[in-house]
């Protein structure tokens, strides 16, 4: 069960929602607009405000499934584990020749689920991060490594602690690009269209 879990968790995580909504409805590929990325900001920059919330919530919805599934199979340490590979499915997913998006809302979906309140302040730190610069990669790559201390000092399960660590770091691995960006200067800023 824990081995079929960890598959179904990691096929969930890899449906390239961004990608769909783009193809099937819009009729182009998201990997070949804006920055290429399958994830909300990139949904929001080149399908517009609608589909990028739509992206948004089905991604989030990923992770809170995926850790949904851990509790009621192995627990704790299940639900951790199943949220490791709904990210990695959405970072890297099988549907799209192993692309993917950043991962963040599918982590920020698994993060609510075990942790709602430890969430609730990363979104707002996230949320801060945007209105004073403008850079959602920024946001998401600040809010990504403080979650992990708010869980370890909250006192969660050691296991849920663990996710977040590891969650941060495919997080800010798979932003690579967009720091790189940011140290360069050119990182697209929201709000502005491809």
């Amino acid at each position: 069960m824990w081995v079929l879990a960890l598959v179904f968790a990691y096929l969930i995580g890899s449906i390239p929602t961004a990608y769909v909504v783009g193809r099937y409805i819009y009729k182009f590929d998201i990997r070949r607009r804006g920055s290429g990325n399958i994830g909300a900001t990139n949904a929001l920059r080149t399908m517009g405000t609608v589909p990028g919330l739509v992206v948004l919530g089905v991604d989030v919805f990923k992770g809170v499934i995926a850790v949904w599934l851990g509790q009621a199979i192995g627990g704790a340490q299940l639900a951790a584990l199943t949220a490791i590979l709904a990210i990695i499915g959405h970072n890297w997913s099988i549907f799209l020749e192993f692309q993917g998006g950043r991962g963040v809302a599918t982590a920020a979906g698994a993060a609510l689920a075990m942790a709602p309140q430890v969430i609730f302040w990363a979104v707002l730190i996230w949320i801060t991060v945007i209105i004073l610069t403008r850079y959602v990669s920024l946001g998401s790559i600040i809010a990504a490594a403080i979650t992990p201390f708010m869980m370890l000092f909250g006192q969660y399960p050691w296991p849920y602690v663990l996710f977040t660590f590891v969650g941060a770091a495919l997080i800010i691995y798979r932003h690579r690009p967009n720091i790189n960006r940011l140290l360069a200067g050119t990182e697209h800023k929201l709000g502005e269209r491809s």
